[in-house]
Order: C-alpha cells, then structure tokens, then sequence
C-alpha cells in the first residue's frame, strides 16, 4: 500500500526465495514476489499473487532489508542483490523506493515486471533500479488483450520511456517474447522482436511455456 500519515509503507507478500544465480540478476540474487498485479495471464505463473487468502506475510521496508541482509557477503561477493518480482512489482513503488534507500548501496535492484501499470509507479523507482527483465509476452494488441486482458499500449509506452532516458539504459533491460501456446506464433514472436529492436531494445529472452 501507499505511504499514510508519515507511516512506512508496508507491501504483501508471497514469497522470498534466496540464493538464486544466474536466473533473474546479476550474481547471486534474492527473489521477492509481491501479491497483486494488473494483469490476468492465462497462464499465470503465480497464481497465488491474485488470491487475497494467499498472502504469506505484509513487511515493511525495514523488517524485509533485515531479512535478506543474511546474503550480504553474497551479493557484495557476487554483485548480486534483490530481485523483485511477482504479481507485479511496481504496485508495490513506495515500499521499493524506500527499501533502496535504507539497503546497502553495493547491492542491486533487479525489477521483474510487465510495466502494465501507471507511469507514476515506474518514476518512483527508475533513479534506483539498475535492472529490468521486462515480461513484454507479445506485443500484437489482439494477442497480448487475449492472454492477459488489457492492453498492451500502456506497456509498450512506458518501455518507450525507459529507453529515451539514456543511452545505457538498453544494456540494462533484457525483454522476454514467450511463445505461448494457443496464444501467439513464431511468427508473432519474430514481429515482436522486430518492433522492439526498432524501439531501441537489444536483449532478449525467448523461450516456450510449458503448459500442464
């Protein structure tokens, strides 16, 4: 939620997994998924961010840092820090914001996040995110309204803003194009690509859902 009344902002949670390498940041990172998110996907990888029950715990900035400050030695070793994930990440910008101010400043900020969300959100945090892995999915509006349900120009705007804010900015955001079956093509993923890469991206992850 929002900062009220001069009260640290706290955030749900669904859950905090350590040591991961390799797979969402730099070095060694720890993953910290928030509840709640914009989107509906069809095939939502965390369900359990959409379900008011399964909210695991509600931290505030300071109780999450004295946490994950166990990894220190790692993420200053490695050049790791936080990734945060979920549900959507930037719902949760005031609580982020504050968390990168109290954190060592060795450490960084990974940001998993579809950028589905007002603009507002994301200028909250770009001064101290030094990472995005951006869920794009597709970006054929008809595709991307049938899988997740909204719309995809508020996405693909805000990425617009991320690029224009500097040359290095492309070296720090890597976009995936899933192929998502009975939702878009190869084809489809090939001309997401290319729009991207004519919008300024340069790194991308591609790869297929497995669906049970």
């Amino acid at each position: 939620m929002d900062d009220f009344n001069g009260l640290p902002p706290t955030a749900p949670l669904i859950g905090i997994v350590r040591h991961r390498l390799a797979t969402d940041g730099q070095g060694v990172t720890t993953l910290v998924a928030f509840h709640g998110c914009t989107l509906r996907c069809r095939y939502c990888l965390n369900a359990q961010c959409l379900d008011p029950a399964k909210v695991w715990r509600t931290v505030t900035p300071q109780e999450l840092l004295d946490e994950v400050a166990i990894d220190n030695l790692y993420f200053l070793a490695t050049g790791g820090g936080v990734t945060f994930g979920g549900g959507e990440p930037l719902l949760r910008s005031a609580f982020i914001a504050e968390f990168a101010r109290l954190m060592p400043r060795q450490w960084r900020i990974t940001m998993e996040t579809a950028l589905n969300v007002e603009r507002s959100h994301l200028e909250q945090v770009v001064d101290c995110v030094n990472d995005y892995i951006i869920d794009i999915k597709d970006t054929h509006p008809d595709v991307y309204r049938a899988y997740t349900t909204r719309e995809v120009a508020l996405a693909l705007d805000n990425l617009r803003w991320l690029l224009d804010r500097g040359a290095d900015m492309a070296h720090r955001i890597v976009v995936r194009l899933p192929l998502i079956p009975e939702h878009n093509t190869p084809d489809h993923v090939a001309a997401s690509r290319n729009r991207l890469q004519a919008m300024g991206v340069t790194q991308f992850d591609e790869f297929t859902y497995s669906i049970r």
